[in-house]
């Protein structure tokens, strides 16, 4: 059964650790003129907008911290998951 923890936990940490490149790789496309609008840049859009969104508030003039708060709940998040498996193992 700590097998099986210790395997779950890993694997929600690195899907949060991928979503968090996705992330960035999307935020650093706002660099690039008309990264946007390629097959790639639909796709990470249709990935990372629906979550980015919930932290709009987050602007200081015109420039978005959205990527940066986001960034940070999912670090909690991915921490929050290792203490709770750490928690369930018991080591």
């Amino acid at each position: 059964m700590a097998t099986f923890i210790i395997y779950a936990v890993w694997l929600i940490n690195k899907a949060i650790s991928i979503y968090m490149l996705a992330i960035v790789v999307y935020a650093l496309m706002s660099w690039f003129p008309n990264a946007y609008g390629t097959a790639f840049g639909r796709f990470l859009a249709r990935i990372v907008e629906p979550f980015e969104s919930l932290f709009n508030f987050a602007t200081i003039g015109m420039i978005s911290l959205a990527p940066i708060v986001a960034l940070a709940v999912l670090s909690f998040v991915q921490m929050g998951v290792s203490y709770l498996g750490q928690l369930l193992v018991g080591y």
